[in-house]
């Protein structure tokens, strides 16, 4: 570059945020980063993906300067701000939320924290004492810039509706998230990099953060494997894939075509070299008759091509997912009617009714806090409502996935996780090495026998499916399964779901997955008040748009209907009328009824000839006691039965 090249550059407007230049970095013998380099300028909302494992963490932290590279350079803006958010904050529980954002605030940040911590004082115990220390610290405020950056910070968490006293450790993990995000935001940044910014938030606080991203005016770098999320923010997609950075401009959608043209053009190519390579190889095993031609530029240019395939760095493989479903389940999986549960005044389940039956794919949304975990629970009969009944269906076998991992053991091996005591797992009837299955799920055989402790947040939940496929169940529980997931495994884990035979509850804040995997979804509607809607969130947000829709009097609609209101603020749904439409769940039921009535009335008509016999009396009189029981409760059963048919079917439009 010239002196003038140089000159026009720094005096531009266009200067980049931050260069990366010939970086290196690199575990072992795998290159993280081999020679790559990247530009992040103003404005820009870059999504860095790619392969759990393949280094973007460890990228974003030596751009943020907590780690250093190899080799290469890292060069930012003179006088930006960078932020940085780690994909796990790691904030000290005994300090409040205000004092821990107020930390990362630099030089002010101690005088930020005793003008606090004196306020606290004074509103106690006014003293003169008190108010001299107060007024002192006004003073040093005042002339430090302090009162914005104050005003700054009150503001950030008044945006995110936090609570300033309320201490680090008793927040839940979104509520960890949401204090790092206000952190990074208070230092008014130019560069915000972001690791998995998405994990832990419910779905406010997602689309939420979508809104700040877009309206940054500064640059953004994120990690991010929700697939919604990068089609609302991303203008880039930067992906690091076997050491390489490769930029892909324009949105995710764009990526994945021309991703997906890459691949097979390299494919293609490594096709053609193989073939190549081989036939150069036969050629030189013919021994004599290539040594008696003396080709040494063949034989030189054989090197070159071992040399080069030896160089080459295969695509990673694919997760190979499979559940086995077990033994099944019966037709009813739960019932649930009328089911309260409160924890002392609040109720966390209010009167909710629904029935689950075998081969349902229940999605359920709702903020961080609201019951999610409880309504399980009930569900599936871990604890019992304090209204209302749950019945359960048989021969149940349920298999969790914890959002969470506490089920892991840091220190356990890979393989005690998955086959404790034994070198063996049997999936499906089939008897395979621990080994071997862990490489199904992209675990080198050198690592079986390392420590839990040692694995990335990704690495981790592909452990927990690991060990959750193992084992046969009929009935699978997932709790933000997606987490920390690549974007590949997301989809085969997708792909997996939607051919599973058994019963699905999934926890998810992932609004595509729910999308393509849910069959009906189940809502908290705040107070306490769940609903069951048909298909995943897309579904639920059309059916309350519809809900929220205004009608005139007459029943058209008004010419200029205001914009919807936000899915943050639920509104209620009106009351079906006599003659209105079926849900998607009442049609089912109503197609399945007959058959229900008929299995009924045929019992009734066994029961009814065995109790005409009257050596039952004589012979086995617990048995005609329970009979004649089980009889009143078929009348009673088959009674409900045909009157709900009868109201379904005059619903019918």
């Amino acid at each position: 570059m010239t002196r003038q090249t140089v000159a026009v550059f720094l005096s531009g407007t266009d200067m980049p945020l931050l260069t990366l230049d010939n970086a290196c970095l690199a575990f072992g013998h795998v290159a993280l980063l081999d020679h790559v380099a990247m530009q992040i300028d103003a404005g820009e909302r870059i999504a860095l993906i790619g392969r759990n494992g393949s280094g973007k963490s460890s990228l974003l932290r030596a751009l943020a300067g907590v780690t250093a590279l190899d080799d290469g350079v890292v060069w930012t803006q003179p006088g930006a701000r960078v932020a940085y958010v780690p994909q796990e904050p790691d904030f000290k529980p005994e300090l409040t939320i205000y004092e821990t954002i107020a930390a990362g605030l630099g030089k002010v940040s101690q005088l930020l924290l005793a003008y606090h911590e004196a306020a606290h004082a004074v509103a106690l115990e006014p003293s003169v004492e008190h108010l001299d220390v107060l007024q002192d610290l006004q003073g040093q405020l005042e002339h430090a810039d302090g009162w914005r950056i104050h005003t700054r910070v009150e503001q950030a968490i008044t945006r995110l509706g936090l609570d300033a006293e309320a201490r680090i450790g008793t927040l839940s993990g979104g509520g960890i998230k949401r204090v790092a995000l206000t952190q990074a935001l208070a230092v008014e940044p130019d560069l915000l990099l972001l690791d998995e910014p998405t994990n832990h938030l419910d779905l406010d606080g997602i689309l939420w953060l979508e809104t700040l991203i877009r309206d940054f005016r500064g640059g953004v770098l994120v990690i991010t494997h929700d697939r919604c999320f990068l089609d609302a923010v991303a203008t880039r997609v930067v992906e690091l894939d076997r050491g390489k950075l490769n930029s892909y401009p324009g949105s995710f959608a764009a990526y994945q075509e021309r991703k997906a043209a890459e691949l097979a053009a390299e494919a293609q190519q490594n096709a053609k070299f193989d073939k190549f390579l081989a036939q150069e190889e036969v050629w030189i095993r013919k021994g004599v008759e290539a040594r008696r031609t003396r080709n040494e530029g063949r034989v030189l240019r054989l090197e070159g091509l071992r040399r080069e395939r030896a160089a080459r760095r295969d695509r990673l493989g694919n997760v190979e997912l499979q559940v086995v479903r077990g033994e099944q389940s019966g037709k009813l999986v739960a019932e649930l009617d009328r089911v309260t549960k409160r924890f002392g005044e609040r109720a966390v389940v209010r009167d909710f009714s629904c029935r689950i039956l075998r081969g349902d794919k229940i999605g359920l949304i709702g903020p961080n806090g609201v019951g999610k975990t409880t309504l399980l629970k009930l569900i599936l009969g871990e604890i019992a409502p304090d209204a209302g009944s749950v019945r359960l269906g048989t021969r149940l076998e349920v298999a969790y996935f914890d959002q969470f991992r506490s089920a892991l053991d840091e220190e356990a091996a890979l393989a005690d996780v998955i086959s404790p005591g034994s070198d063996y797992v049997e999936i499906g009837g089939q008897r395979k090495h621990v080994i071997g299955y862990l490489g199904e799920f992209l675990f080198a055989p050198e690592r079986a026998r390392s420590p839990v402790k040692s694995l990335s947040g990704g690495e981790r939940n592909r452990l927990l499916l690991a060990r959750l496929f193992a084992r046969p169940a009929n009935v699978l529980v997932l709790d933000e399964p997606t987490n920390d997931l690549d974007i590949e495994t997301l989809e085969l884990l997708e792909t997996l779901l939607q051919d599973y035979s058994g019963t699905l509850f999934l926890v998810s804040h992932d609004r595509r997955f729910l999308d393509n995997v849910v069959t009906q979804s189940i809502v908290a509607e705040g107070d306490g008040v769940w609903r069951e809607y048909a298909g995943g969130y897309e579904d639920w947000l059309s059916a309350r748009a519809r809900a929220s829709r205004p009608r005139d009097e007459a029943g058209t609609s008004s010419s200029a209907a205001p914009k919807l209101s936000a899915p943050a603020a639920p509104p209620t749904v009106p009351r079906r009328e006599a003659k209105s439409r079926l849900s998607y769940r009442e049609t089912q039921e109503l197609a399945q009824l007959p058959d229900r009535i008929a299995t009924l009335e045929a019992e009734q008509a066994a029961t009814a000839a065995r109790l005409a016999d009257a050596r039952v009396y004589r012979d086995a009189p617990d048995e005609a006691r329970a009979l004649q029981a089980r009889a009143g409760q078929i009348d009673a059963e088959l009674e409900q039965m045909m009157l709900r048919w009868e109201e379904l079917e005059s619903r019918v439009s």
